[in-house]
C-alpha cells in the first residue's frame, strides 16, 4: 500500500471516530459531569444553609437559656420571700402564743398562790384555836405556855 493512502485512511478513520466520539459518547460524560457538579453544588448548598440553621438554632438555644435562667432566678427570688414571709407570720403567731401562754402561767401561779395562801390561813386558824385549847385546858402557867408555843413554831 501507499504511505499517502494510508495517512488518508487513517486521518478518515480518525475524523470518523472523533465525529463519533463527539456524538455519542461525549454528551453522556458531558452530562453526568455536570450533573455531578451540580450535586456538588447543591450538596454546599445545603451545608451551608445546615450551617446557618445551626447557627440559628444556636442563638434560639443561647436566647431560650437565659430566659429560663432568669424566670429561675425569679421563682427563687420569690420563693425566698414567701420564705421570710411565712417564717415571719410564724414568729409573730408564735409571740402571741408565748405571750398567751406566759399569761396563763402568770395567771395560774396567782390563782395557785392565792389558793396556798387561803389553805395556809387555814392551817394556822387551826393550829392556833388548837394551841388556844391547849392553852386553855392546861393550867396557866409561863414555862408551859412556852412550850407550847414552840411546838407552834415547829409546826408551822
Amino acid at each position: 500500500m501507499n504511505l499517502n493512502a494510508t495517512l488518508f485512511f487513517q486521518m478518515i478513520v480518525f475524523f470518523v471516530l472523533a465525529w463519533f466520539t463527539m456524538k455519542f459518547v461525549w454528551p453522556p460524560i458531558t452530562k453526568a459531569i455536570e450533573d455531578r457538579r451540580q450535586k456538588i453544588a447543591d450538596g454546599l448548598a445545603a451545608a451551608d444553609k445546615g450551617k446557618a440553621d445551626l447557627a440559628q438554632a444556636q442563638a434560639r438555644i443561647s436566647l431560650m437559656d437565659a430566659a429560663a435562667k432568669s424566670e429561675n432566678h425569679t421563682r427563687v427570688a420569690d420563693a425566698e420571700k414567701q420564705a421570710a414571709a411565712i417564717i415571719d407570720a410564724a414568729r409573730g403567731e408564735a409571740e402571741v402564743e408565748k405571750a398567751r401562754i406566759v399569761a396563763q402561767a402568770h395567771q395560774d401561779a396567782a390563782q395557785e398562790a392565792q389558793r396556798v395562801r387561803d389553805g395556809l390561813r387555814n392551817d394556822v386558824a387551826a393550829l392556833a384555836v388548837k394551841g388556844a385549847e391547849q392553852i386553855l385546858r392546861r393550867e396557866i402557867d409561863a414555862q408551859a405556855h412556852a412550850e407550847l408555843l414552840n411546838q407552834l413554831k415547829a409546826e408551822l
